[in-house]
């Protein structure tokens, strides 16, 4: 009996493809979550009572709830695709999805039942994840893949260290800080492969339209990498000496070697597609939000608090929205959609980043800025969430199966 309820659930759409259920719950559950951090911050509904206090409940759901959905469903489609390997099976995708759930209702018990079965359930997630995505990039003859293997590794080290010090009554904030770092170094290896896709064909509507635009654009590694090794520096000292000078100079670094990336995307009015605009968007946050954290340590210009959540709110959540839109298409057989709702979602993400920065420098309006900042951000994702319901939960509209792209020999994503 309960085989065939499973075969019946694995049969709907929603199991297709790895990316729709993580995807699709992982938007509803940021409403949820940033609606219940509303009704907090207006004294209405408590927040649940995870150990270490409300904030640590805030940060904790929408890096290791929120946040983590989407890099699981984003792994679960991406790494067969860029592997040239088989799709994952429907049962594993399930399997993670009982895991996640299953931690973010233990985490919301954690004040009665402890931190441990949270900690059970979201170390299996990855765990699992590990191991499965593990031999996939490790055959790759190239091996070009790698990064998201260490970068799942990194996250289940984090949250390891996170559930053991919250288990001892420890602060263990500093592990969540952590894991926003190990999430920006993911950003920029998963994005150097969305934007070459997504740049060129931006550049090839212009040549068509006889424009002189240069040749195609590449992401090229050199600048990528020591981007990745200055966050993930930065990342490793701000863990061990927080608050040092050190830290603040090497917040700077990680600024400026994302600058250094955003160096290849000047190709001229490319830049004023949507998709190319918000793609280069999500690097311009993690810059200024590492070099806002940088100014605040080092010249006592701006606050650190403020820079840390241009990196969240702004520069994570805006790469989750982005990817979400994209592959959320494109792997359900439907070009990319061009409707106005979209980008308006993604300045009401960006405006929340903005204005939660600027409560973080105080004032007698700060409370007001909290409440307005999660507002707008709320709307963005439920935007998001409500026109993606149905894309996400109902059939493929080409008829072809699984987690396969658009049809046709080179397809484009746009309309």
């Amino acid at each position: 009996m309960l085989r065939a309820a499973i075969d019946r659930v694995l049969a709907r759409p929603l199991f297709l493809c790895g990316f729709r259920p993580f995807f699709l719950f992982g938007a509803w559950f940021a409403v949820l979550a940033m609606g219940l951090w509303l009704a907090f911050l207006a004294g209405a509904l408590p927040l649940p009572a995870m150990p270490g206090g409300p904030f640590v409940w805030h940060v904790h759901e929408l890096v290791f709830g929120f946040a983590l959905a989407a890099v699981v469903g984003f792994l679960l489609t991406a790494v067969p695709e860029f592997t040239s390997s088989t799709d994952f099976e429907p049962p594993l995708t399930l399997a993670l999805l009982v895991a996640w759930l299953a931690a973010r209702l233990a985490v919301a018990a954690s004040g009665w039942i402890g931190i441990v079965p949270a900690a059970v359930a979201q170390l299996s997630l990855l765990g699992i994840l590990v191991v499965r995505v593990a031999p996939r990039v490790w055959r790759d003859p190239a091996r070009l893949h790698t990064g998201f293997l260490w970068a799942l590794v990194a996250l289940w080290l984090i949250s390891a260290g996170f559930y053991f010090d919250t288990w001892r009554g420890e602060p263990a904030m500093r592990w969540l800080y952590a894991a926003i770092g190990a999430l920006m170094a993911l950003i920029v290896l998963a994005m150097s492969r969305i934007s070459m896709r997504i740049v060129n064909e931006g550049l090839d509507a212009l040549r068509a339209a006889g424009r002189d635009v240069g040749d195609e654009y590449r992401a090229l590694p050199p600048r990528r990498n020591l981007a990745v090794a200055t966050i993930a520096l930065h990342t490793l000292v701000e863990w061990l000496a927080p608050g040092e000078a050190v830290t603040g100079w090497l917040a700077l670094a990680a600024a400026a070697a994302l600058l250094d990336v955003l160096g290849d995307w000047h190709r001229g009015r490319v830049l004023l597609d949507r998709w190319v605009a918000m793609l280069y968007t999500v690097y311009a946050l993690m810059a200024l939000g590492y070099a806002t954290m940088g100014m605040a340590l080092l010249f006592d210009l701006g606050s650190v608090s403020g820079g840390r959540h241009l990196l969240a709110a702004g520069a994570l959540s805006l790469a989750i929205y982005v990817s979400m839109s994209i592959a959320g298409r494109v792997h359900t057989g439907r070009k990319l959609d061009m409707r106005g709702w979209l980008p308006l979602g993604a300045v009401c993400i960006v405006a929340g980043a903005f204005i939660r920065a600027a409560a973080a420098l105080g004032g007698p309006h700060a409370q007001s800025l909290l409440f307005a900042a999660a507002l707008v951000w709320l709307a963005g994702f439920a935007s998001w969430a409500a026109h993606f319901q149905r894309v996400l939960a109902g059939a493929r509209e080409d008829g072809r199966a699984g987690c396969a792209g658009l049809a046709g020999e080179h397809p484009t994503v746009r309309p």
